[in-house]
């Protein structure tokens, strides 16, 4: 069922929380000196929202909403300054909120979000439904909801809740989730109907440019360079400096062999906002590019970042596992990846689990030399026909290291 929303800000999908503004702009990240994040935002200090919500909040302190409102606000505060010392702040609001009104949805859902961003899908799974059971309609649980069990593993689910959802309350935030279960399921072609679809029910910057990125990894994971760098363009034209599509465009450059353009955009990314999987990406273009030192220090901040992230309630093994297996520990990466894989996809020794989960643990195997168990988890990451490079390129070389006489 698709029919044109009415038009809201899209509830883009949950990422993964940055390195604190502190250490951003406090650290020599990039030689040339990367969501939004601002040199005014610093820890401790909220935006224009928040700052309001505070000022009700000391007029009116029994209002649920407002309290829910706030926790809200803090979590898209984290997401968009990489500040995550707002998580626990957002998460002593919502259960204040919660304590006003006992059961309210919107804290629910806020606690749901939170809890995604944190990278606790069980607990976002069970607060979206509690959020769902309290309001079947509310937008920002369903979409929660779909979020947490795509990470779980649970495309099927995943693909009913979209459905559910789109039934109950159509949008942008459920069209876009509905693509990405279709495209991780492999089903491509209908992933691109459902973005192309949306593109023409959007109306706000953001949404517009969130699904030209969409369609441009489409294209990419395609291998049509032509046209995914057409729709990371066209994402940054409505919406000058979106970083996802920033990071497309890096990605294409370095594939076309313009390292110059691709150090470019990856400088601008961990400028804005360090995460993990920027920071691992620049260092190694910088190490490509003959520059291992100032790649050593993009390393030395993805370091920090889990550390910090861990510090304000983020499960950071999944990224973790992955800088490590590349440019750490082998056996720090294995102890990572095997804890994440458990922790998202208990029992899953018997079932499909989540592709990204298993790709980090066949990754984290193979670079322990243990590449006949590696294999069972390459295959698994590309079992449901997902298109991902990277799965494509971890499948490919523990094979070939199998046929070469690979250990087991």
């Amino acid at each position: 069922m698709f029919r044109p929303p009415t038009p809201r800000p899209l509830i883009v999908g949950i990422s993964v929380a940055g390195l604190v503004a502190a250490l951003t702009f406090g650290a020599a990240v990039a030689p040339a000196r990367p969501s939004g994040t601002s040199a005014a935002a610093r820890p401790g200090t909220a935006g224009a929202p928040a700052a309001g919500l505070q000022r009700r909040l000391r007029e009116q302190p029994r209002d649920a909403a407002a309290w829910a409102s706030l926790g809200a606000a803090y979590v898209e505060e984290a997401r968009v300054t990489g500040n995550t010392a707002y998580y626990p702040k957002a998460d002593d609001v919502l259960r204040r909120s919660l304590t006003e009104e006992a059961g309210n949805a919107v804290a629910l859902a806020g606690l749901g979000t939170l809890a995604a961003a944190r990278h606790d899908f069980h607990g976002a799974l069970r607060y979206a439904d509690l959020a769902l059971g309290a309001d079947p309609y509310g937008q920002r649980a369903a979409a929660v909801r779909v979020d947490a069990l795509v990470e779980l593993g649970r495309y099927p689910d995943a693909l009913a809740a979209a459905r559910t959802a789109d039934a109950r309350r159509p949008g942008i935030p459920i069209f876009t989730r509905l693509a990405y279960v279709r495209e991780l399921r492999g089903e491509t072609g209908e992933a691109r109907r459902v973005l192309n679809l949306a593109r023409r029910s959007a109306t706000e910057r953001r949404d517009l440019a969130y699904i030209a990125t969409q369609l441009g990894e489409l294209a990419r994971n395609d291998g049509d360079l032509v046209r995914a760098d057409r729709e990371y363009a066209e994402a940054l034209r409505v919406s000058p400096g979106h970083l996802p599509a920033l990071d497309g465009r890096a990605r294409v450059r370095a594939a076309r062999g313009d390292v110059r353009g691709a150090l470019a955009d990856r400088a601008e990314l961990v400028r804005r906002l360090p995460i993990p999987e920027y920071l691992s990406e620049y260092g190694a273009l910088l190490e490509s590019a003959g520059r291992p030192d100032d790649a050593k220090r993009q390393y030395a901040v993805a370091s920090a970042w889990a550390r910090i992230a861990r510090a304000h309630g983020v499960d950071a093994d999944l990224e973790t596992a992955l800088f490590e297996a590349d440019h750490g520990d082998p056996k720090e990466s294995l102890r990572a990846a095997r804890a994440e894989y458990v922790r998202r996809c208990p029992g899953a020794a018997v079932r499909q689990c989540g592709v990204h989960a298993a790709d980090a643990l066949a990754w984290a195997l193979h670079v322990n030399r243990r590449d006949a168990e590696a294999l069972r988890y390459a295959r698994q990451a590309t079992a449901t026909g997902y298109r991902n490079p990277r799965f494509q390129r971890h499948l490919g070389a523990i094979e070939k290291s199998l046929a070469r006489g690979g250990t087991p």
